[in-house]
């Protein structure tokens, strides 16, 4: 249903055929030679040949089982009707061959027509050195017959009794010396009886114009007249037995025949001697090749087993190399795991900068500072966005550092009010080669607050030496009027030690009719910032009044609340001098 391409430069079929039977094998190799072009390539599988179809293919590769079909001139004929149908086969052979210059069996036969008419032969055969038959010429089958089997078209498989060996003899002869060799007076079996016949084989000279590769032979099969054999057998009967008048010629010719044929004979073993001579020296010459190859083979075993001795110490040694490799990885691995915990122990922001100020490591403290994510491992420092307040010239200062060695120290600020002591320093390997810097970020925020109150303590130390020294008569009043603070100018005007004056209210330094009024101021000067100075009337632990001029001013919390006043008092005279 699906006939086959033709005029193909390469047909490749690998592991098919090992699924098929020798018989539908031998079908298929003659189907791929002749779908072939000359010199084109068949490509089998590892495991699979040509067979028998040895003559037919060159081998090019005999590793990897590759082909060329031989260029001789002679085209297997597959068996393709067992394949395809008839009407196939009609369209296939209508089809257009393209353009070729002759015909090869055309040609074949016009070539062993020519050289016949040149010998005046009446049966002839055109074979090649392997005795493959490329045509046939005349009535052949008074010497050749189809060997039992699988078809054949060797000439040596079809020779009937009598030809076979005197034919093989004449074709090794004909290609070895690459003349013409003759066998007179052969006796072929034929149906019923013997036939006498004179043998040729002959090498064909293939002009260069002919697109024929491989060398050819005619064999030349020619009845000897038989006045010849008469004539060669009267003398011999003659000398036999000369009163034999009757029956001497009959006797002669049989003894010539016989004699002829015993000729060919010793030939024939005399050629196959000489073939098996050649043989044994090809043998021994085989043999001592083979030994030598053994020896080669021997050489290389022991080069093998030394090489497998080596590799054997070798994988010891990189068992041992990968062991102490698995330790170092190991403890690698556990002191990675201990930077990594030393470094987010300490809470110290970290980030590692190369010479090209590209990040190349941080702290996860660092990210508290730095907008920084695990993407941001090899982005330019310059390129992230920082949380710092009034900062921005940390690439200059990386820079700077890198520039020349020196380490900075800078105090900087977060947006969430978190103060931080930021050193850069130069990144220094155990080789002392610079690779870039190390910005590291402690928090100070606690100590800002401690310098801070330090300072609003000193400055609180000094007021209260003010405070202290001062004459004039200085206390602190809630809003309730308690006292919260006595100097001691107010212990000497109003003669109330600290201990006391901090459990009394003010209403108590005034009259009786008077109490409710100085609460009431207390109140009225919570209001304002500051009051200018008033006389009020203050009553002394002894019962005395004594009149000061008072000055208050209000106190406020951080929220600018007021929650007292502090008010200073000075005695004055009784003519109203402060």
């Amino acid at each position: 249903r699906d006939p086959p391409f033709s005029k193909l430069d390469l047909i490749s079929c690998r592991n098919l055929l090992i699924y098929m039977g020798p018989e539908l094998q031998r079908k298929l190799i003659p189907l791929f030679h002749y779908a072939l072009n000359p010199y084109g390539f068949l490509f089998l599988g590892t495991s699979e040949t040509v067979g028998e179809f040895t003559t037919r293919f060159d081998m090019v590769d005999r590793k990897t089982k590759l082909y060329r079909r031989r260029d001789d001139g002679i085209a297997l004929v597959p068996a393709l009707p067992r394949f395809v149908s008839a009407d196939v086969l009609d369209r296939v052979g209508a089809r257009p061959t393209g353009k070729r210059p002759r015909d090869t069996g055309a040609m074949l036969r016009e070539l062993t027509e020519r050289v016949l008419l040149q010998h005046v032969a009446t049966v002839g055969a055109l074979i090649s050195d392997r005795g493959d038959i490329a045509y046939l010429h005349g009535r052949t089958g008074r010497y050749l017959e189809p060997a039992p089997g699988e078809p054949a078209t060797n000439i040596l498989k079809m020779a009937r009794e009598g030809l076979k060996h005197p034919l093989t003899a004449a074709l090794r002869q004909a290609a070895a010396r690459n003349e013409a060799v003759q066998h007179r007076g052969l006796r072929v079996r034929t149906n019923g009886g013997f036939t006498t016949v004179d043998l040729t084989v002959r090498p064909v000279t293939v002009s260069p114009s002919e697109p024929i590769q491989t060398a050819l032979f005619l064999v030349i099969l020619e009845e000897p007249p038989l006045v010849e054999e008469l004539g060669a057998g009267a003398p011999q009967a003659a000398a036999v037995d000369a009163g034999a008048a009757n029956g001497a010629p009959e006797v002669d010719a049989q003894i010539g025949m016989l004699r002829r044929e015993l000729q060919a004979k010793e030939e024939s073993l005399q050629t196959t001697n000489q073939e098996l001579e050649t043989a044994n020296e090809e043998l021994k010459s085989s043999n001592e090749e083979m030994q030598s190859v053994n020896e080669e083979l021997q050489s290389t075993n022991e080069e093998l087993e030394t090489s497998k001795e080596e590799l054997q110490s070798l994988n010891e040694e990189l068992f041992t190399v990968n062991g102490e490799l698995q330790g170092k990885v190991a403890d690698l691995s556990q002191a990675n795991n201990d930077m990594n915990n030393l470094m987010a122990g300490t809470g110290v922001g970290t980030v590692f900068v190369d010479h090209r100020l590209n990040i190349k490591r941080f702290t996860p403290t660092a990210t508290q500072i730095i907008n920084l994510i695990g993407t941001d491992v090899g982005r330019p420092v310059g390129h992230i966005v920082s949380n710092l307040v009034g900062y921005g010239r940390l690439v200059e200062d990386v820079q700077a550092v890198l520039d020349t060695l020196v380490p900075k120290e800078v105090e900087v600020e977060t947006k969430a009010g978190a103060w931080f002591l930021m050193r850069i320093r130069p990144y220094r390997t155990l080789a002392n080669v610079i690779e870039g810097v190390v910005i590291t970020f402690t928090e100070v925020t606690e100590m800002k607050r401690a310098q801070a109150l330090l300072q609003e303590s000193e400055g609180l130390r000094r007021l209260a030496i003010v405070v202290r020294d001062a004459h004039d008569a200085i206390m602190v009043v809630d809003l309730e009027g308690n006292i919260l603070a006595w100097n001691p100018g107010a212990e000497r005007i109003y003669g109330w030690r600290e201990a006391e004056a901090l459990a009394m209210n003010v209403r108590d330094l005034v009259a009786e009719g008077q109490r409710d009024g100085a609460l009431a101021a207390i109140r009225r000067q919570s209001r304002s910032e500051a009051l200018e100075a008033y006389r009020v009337e203050r009553l002394a632990k002894d019962g005395r009044i004594i009149t000061v001029s008072l000055i208050a001013s209000q106190l406020v919390d951080a929220q600018g609340k007021a929650y007292a006043v502090a008010t200073t008092e000075r005695e004055t005279n009784l003519k109203g001098a402060v």
